[in-house]
C-alpha cells in the first residue's frame, strides 16, 4: 500500500470544526510536506479550488499550482499529485508550465484531472461551465492536447474545444506524469479507463470498493491499456483504544448548525451522478472519508487496510486533523515508518 495525504490547502478537512490548528498558509504546507517525507509518506494530493469548499467561500484557500511549484523546489522524494480542472487551464499553456514544474521536481509531478462540478466558482471567475457529459468530453480533448505536447516535437490538434498548430513544448517532463482521475458516471469511467493511469475513488467500505476496482480493471483490459492503479480517500483516526478513537469521531461529527460551506456541498450533490446517496451527517468530513472506517487502534486499522489491499487498492489518500500531529502518529503506529 502507498500512503498519500491531502494537502490542507483549505485550512483543514472538518466542515463543522472552525479551527483545526492548521492554517491555509505556505509555511504550514512546506513544513508538513518536508515532515511527510521524513515520516515515509509517498504522495501528497493538492486539491484545486479557488474558493474554500471546506471552511466557507470567504475563508482563504491556497492556489494549487503555485503551491506545487514551490514544493517541488524544497522537497526530494514525495510525489506531488496536483488537481487540475480543464476548464480553468488552456491545455497548451498548461502543458508548458506543468512540464517545468516536473523538471523542478525531477520527475515527481502527477496530475489529478477533475472535471469541474462547482458552477458558482466558474461563474465568479468568468469561465465556461459545461454540463456533466460535456465536462468529460472537454477533459478527453484536453488530455489529448497535453499528451501530444509532452510526447511530440510539434503538435497540431483541432477539436470541439481546443486547437493547436505546430505547437512546441520544450523542455518536456522528465517522464510522462501519472494521470489520476475519478468519477462514478458511465461517461467518466469510460473516459478514465481509456485515457488515465489510475482511478481514484471517494471513501467506501471494502464491499463497495472491490466491485468498482473489478469493473474498472475489466474496462481497462477491454480498452487495451496497461493495468491501472487504484486509490481511495479516507479519513483516519488512530488511538491506543477503540473508545478513544470513537470519542474523537463523535467530536468531529457533531453538527449543531449548518456550517458556512453547506451551500457548496448541496450544489456539489446536484452536479454529480453518485452511485450511492450521501447522507447529510457525512457532510462533516469531505470525500466520504468516514465510510472506510479507518477509526480505531493501530491493529484495527492495519487489518482494514489489508482488506482493501486484498481487493486491489494500492493507494490511500488520507485526511486527518490536526494533520501534522495525526500524520506522525499514523506513520508511527500504522505505517511503521517512524
Amino acid at each position: 500500500m502507498r500512503y498519500g495525504y491531502w494537502m490542507p490547502v483549505f485550512g483543514g478537512w472538518l466542515r463543522n470544526v472552525p479551527d483545526e490548528g492548521m492554517e491555509a498558509t505556505w509555511e504550514y504546507s512546506r513544513r508538513l510536506t518536508r515532515n511527510a517525507e521524513r515520516w515515509g509518506y509517498d504522495l501528497s494530493l493538492i486539491a484545486e479550488l479557488n474558493l474554500n469548499d471546506i471552511k466557507g467561500v470567504e475563508q482563504p484557500a491556497l492556489d494549487a499550482w503555485s503551491t506545487a511549484a514551490a514544493l517541488a523546489a524544497v522537497t526530494d522524494t514525495i510525489e506531488l499529485m496536483v488537481a487540475v480542472r480543464p476548464n480553468f487551464h488552456h491545455p497548451a499553456l498548461f502543458a508548458k508550465a506543468a512540464a517545468n514544474i516536473d523538471r523542478i521536481s525531477n520527475g515527481r509531478l502527477a496530475l489529478n484531472v477533475v472535471s469541474s462540478w462547482w458552477a458558482d466558482e466558474a461563474k465568479q471567475y468568468g469561465l465556461q461551465f459545461d454540463q456533466h457529459d460535456d465536462r468529460y468530453a472537454r477533459t478527453e480533448e484536453w488530455l489529448s492536447v497535453v499528451d501530444g505536447l509532452w510526447t511530440q516535437e510539434r503538435f497540431t490538434f483541432e477539436g470541439a474545444y481546443y486547437r493547436t498548430q505546430d505547437a512546441i513544448c520544450a523542455p518536456k517532463p522528465v517522464k510522462p506524469p501519472t494521470i489520476y482521475a475519478g468519477g462514478e458516471s458511465e461517461k467518466a469511467k469510460t473516459m478514465i479507463a481509456a485515457r488515465c493511469d489510475a482511478y481514484v475513488m471517494h471513501g467506501d467500505p471494502v464491499a463497495a470498493i472491490a466491485p468498482k476496482i473489478a469493473d474498472m480493471a475489466a474496462r481497462r483490459e477491454a480498452a487495451g491499456g496497461a493495468p491501472m492503479h487504484y486509490g481511495m480517500a479516507a479519513y483516519a483516526i488512530v488511538r491506543d483504544s477503540e473508545a478513544e478513537a470513537k470519542r474523537e469521531l463523535d467530536r468531529i461529527t457533531q453538527i449543531s448548525d449548518l456550517p458556512a460551506g453547506y451551500a457548496n456541498f448541496d450544489q456539489w450533490l446536484s452536479g454529480t451522478q453518485l452511485e450511492r446517496e450521501l447522507k447529510i451527517q457525512e457532510y462533516s468530513v469531505s470525500n466520504r472519508g468516514l465510510r472506510p472506517n479507518l477509526v480505531g487502534t493501530p491493529e484495527q486499522l492495519k487489518e482494514r487496510i489489508a482488506e482493501y489491499e486484498a481487493a486491489g487498492l494500492d493507494l490511500l489518500l488520507l485526511q486527518m486533523s490536526p494533520q501534522e500531529e495525526e500524520m506522525e502518529r499514523f506513520a508511527a503506529q500504522v505505517m511503521g515508518t517512524v
